[in-house]
């Protein structure tokens, strides 16, 4: 990976992996007088933060670009929500990095871990 103060996710050989989620979702309109848009994003989260008796997973992505400019999210999701079969899912808000001046707020719920697995 090259030298530009990216985070790299590498794992040793004997680190037991967690699990992740993967997300998608679209920004709350902004500019609404000026120039109403919004942004869309998706991606896969952060391994298993564990909280208490629950754990969390955090986030960090760009959105797409709107006439030259996107945003950066960077948050924390919800403990985790059952949803059946051991399975579960989490919910996620928050708010956008600035760009040209403003933010959007985004409300998503991640997709189901290891939907296929046992």
């Amino acid at each position: 990976m090259e030298e530009n103060n990216r985070k790299c996710f590498c794992h040793s050989e004997d680190e037991e992996f967690t699990h992740v989620h993967e997300f998608l979702g679209s920004t709350k309109l902004a500019e609404l007088e000026e120039d109403p848009h919004n942004h869309r994003f998706a991606g896969v989260s952060d391994e298993v933060i564990e909280m208490g008796n629950t754990h969390v997973h955090d986030i960090f992505t760009r959105t797409d670009f709107y006439e030259d400019h996107f945003h950066e999210i960077c948050v924390r999701t919800g403990p985790a929500i059952c949803v059946g079969d051991g399975k579960h899912v989490h919910f996620v808000c928050g708010t956008t990095t600035e760009a040209e001046d403003h933010v959007h707020d985004f409300v998503f719920a991640t997709l189901i871990q290891d939907p296929i697995g046992e």
